[in-house]
């Protein structure tokens, strides 16, 4: 059946199995949710059903066979990558929209990380949403529909999903991963804010985000300069985001057994939103690794600079 191998959000699950039952299927959805907790998989598994010759998407009718060969000529997906949409790409999407489709009755297009949508590109879609061809299924993804306009969100059906459960979150580590359950401590599950992509993450830097670990929990052990070398570890521009909510997730766990942790916190925090604002990257984390030193250790003078 289809969406069996995806964990979590039943109720959704069982809401789009109705809508293919009874043929309910809507002309335009906003799949709307956390990032990374599984929205394009379930939007793949609905449009591959939507396309299937018999509505199952488990047939190995040759629309499910082009469609898991990544061949199918009546399915579109824009964005794979969650980069900004401009207007000039939402145009050659409009293109492909409207062309009939080849071997299916109907026709799919998912528009993934739909937020990121300029408001030019919006504006350009929105037509296309207000009349749809009879064939055609859209599906706009997005993390923060705040940044959809009205119009767009108010021609769209409105799927919400929901963060994962812990436990949820242990079950596709013990079924999807490789990743040992004894090493997978509860500070990563808070870190993980119910993502899949985050687990994925996790599991191709499992080491790194040990180590990040480690010297957060020898901050008193080390002295100053040790405590910034070792903290090169999170130099990295791509993962930075990542590195720094995983660091106020240790450093708050540590907080709950040892106060003097949780100073780390809000440095931390005020690091996110300079980055955010374009400040120097090497000089903005060399200062909060300082921070982080000295607002742990401001109660034990005796330790060496």
């Amino acid at each position: 059946m289809i969406f069996n191998n995806i964990i979590g959000n039943d109720a959704v699950k069982n809401d789009l199995k109705k809508a293919i039952e009874h043929n309910l299927i809507s002309h335009s959805y906003i799949f709307q949710g956390t990032e990374g907790i599984g929205k394009i998989l379930f939007a793949k598994d609905f449009a591959k059903s939507i396309l299937c010759e018999n509505k199952t998407g488990e047939d190995n009718c040759k629309s499910c066979i082009m469609f898991d060969s990544n061949n199918h000529p009546d399915f579109i997906l824009l964005n794979e990558n969650e980069e900004a949409i401009k207007i000039d790409e939402i145009r050659e999407f409009i293109k492909k929209v409207i062309e009939k489709p080849i071997i299916s009755k109907n026709k799919v297009c998912i528009i993934n990380a739909a937020d990121k949508m300029t408001k030019d590109a919006q504006n350009c879609l929105l037509k296309t949403l207000e009349e749809p061809p009879e064939y055609m299924t859209i599906i706009l993804i997005s993390s923060n529909e705040n940044l959809l306009l009205t119009t767009i969100k108010s021609r769209c059906t409105k799927i919400q999903f929901n963060r994962l459960s812990n436990e949820e979150i242990r079950e596709y580590i013990k079924k999807d991963t490789n990743i040992n359950l004894d090493e997978f401590n509860f500070n990563t599950i808070k870190y993980l804010n119910g993502s899949i992509k985050k687990i994925n993450d996790i599991l191709n830097n499992k080491d790194t985000y040990l180590n990040i670990e480690r010297f957060l929990k020898g901050t008193k052990e080390k002295s100053k300069l040790e405590f910034y070398l070792e903290g090169k570890i999170i130099y990295d521009k791509d993962k930075i985001y990542d590195f720094l909510e995983f660091m106020i997730s240790v450093l708050y766990d540590l907080g709950l057994k040892d106060s003097d942790f949780l100073n780390g916190i809000q440095i931390v925090q005020n690091t996110i939103n300079k980055l955010k604002s374009n400040n120097n990257f090497d000089m903005s984390i060399d200062n909060m690794l300082f921070k982080i030193w000295e607002g742990v250790n401001e109660n034990n003078n005796w330790r060496k600079i």
